[in-house]
């Protein structure tokens, strides 16, 4: 769960009824969610360099994701926001070889970022081909990083997926949603997809709840936000769905882990015993 903590701050299932599938959508989706795991994919996940990482894998299921939004070895790839890179050593080790990793970081200028956090941003993206390339030991140039408002004019219309891992949230709650997805979409080929995978509210959630305040999010507005903004939707793989998780934490998704934010030392048993939080991961196409 990201709630982007920078030195640069100061500061599940499509709902049928809501959105109506086509059926080669829906037929593209059951074939990915049920797609074998491929080899280059599986030996990535089990790579011994990633021992300290695996314990979250049981929550994040990266396999099985990954998957789902069909991403193959040899694709050029955008993760946005790529925070403490989990992901991204991950994705480091599967394109490496023969794909493309590319980090995309909030475009400093649009949101609530002071100085400070603006030259945060700036220094992520700056230092991100390094930290891939010094953690697995692929040659830093098979990695790239770019702040959203400094992406040169000849990546656009170059990358075969985009990446949004449990950052939906921060994005509307700092009211930068409708830049910051365009900007993305406008980086994908024609028929590129993005992949989300976000804390899940429940489906009658008040919007008090849902405002990215406390991290979950309705799918069915997710969905609704990403088709205004020219994307199909693809479909939704079960992949991270936890319906241990009841969603409704006065103090929002930090309750779980792994940050048990305020947890008293007895609830914390409890609180593992759930795991982490309930997460949609949707898949949406570019659309001309």
């Amino acid at each position: 769960m990201r709630r982007i903590i920078l030195p640069i701050l100061a500061l599940g299932l499509a709902v049928p009824a809501f959105v109506a599938q086509t059926a080669p959508a829906q037929s593209a989706a059951k074939k990915a969610a049920s797609k074998k795991i491929n080899a280059e994919l599986a030996a990535a996940v089990a790579d011994p360099r990633r021992e300290k990482d695996r314990a979250r894998d049981q929550y994040r299921r990266p396999a099985e994701t990954l998957t789902f939004f069909q991403v193959a070895p040899d694709m050029k790839v955008g993760e946005y926001a790529p925070g403490g890179e989990w992901y991204s050593r991950l994705l480091g080790l599967y394109l490496g070889p023969k794909g493309k990793l590319v980090g995309l970081y909030f475009d400093p200028t649009s949101g609530p970022f002071s100085e400070t956090a603006q030259k945060g941003i700036r220094d992520g993206a700056a230092k991100y081909p390094s930290d891939i390339s010094t953690w697995s030991g692929i040659p830093a140039e098979r990695f790239s990083a770019y702040t959203l408002d400094a992406v040169p004019a000849a990546e656009k219309g170059t990358f075969d997926r985009i990446l949004i891992m449990r950052m939906m949230h921060n994005l509307f709650r700092w009211n930068i949603a409708d830049r910051e997805i365009k900007a993305m979409r406008d980086l994908l080929k024609p028929g590129g997809m993005i992949g989300i995978e976000q804390h899940r509210a429940r489906a009658n959630a008040p919007y008090s709840y849902t405002d990215g305040s406390k991290g979950y999010m309705r799918e069915k507005d997710i969905i609704a936000f990403m088709e205004m903004h020219g994307f199909a939707f693809v479909g939704s793989s079960r992949a991270n769905a936890n319906p241990k998780d009841p969603a409704n934490w006065p103090d929002g998704v930090w309750t779980l882990p792994p940050s048990l934010r305020g947890a008293k030392e007895e609830d914390k048993p409890r609180l593992q015993a759930i795991g982490e939080a309930d997460r949609m991961t949707l898949l949406f196409r570019k659309r001309l």
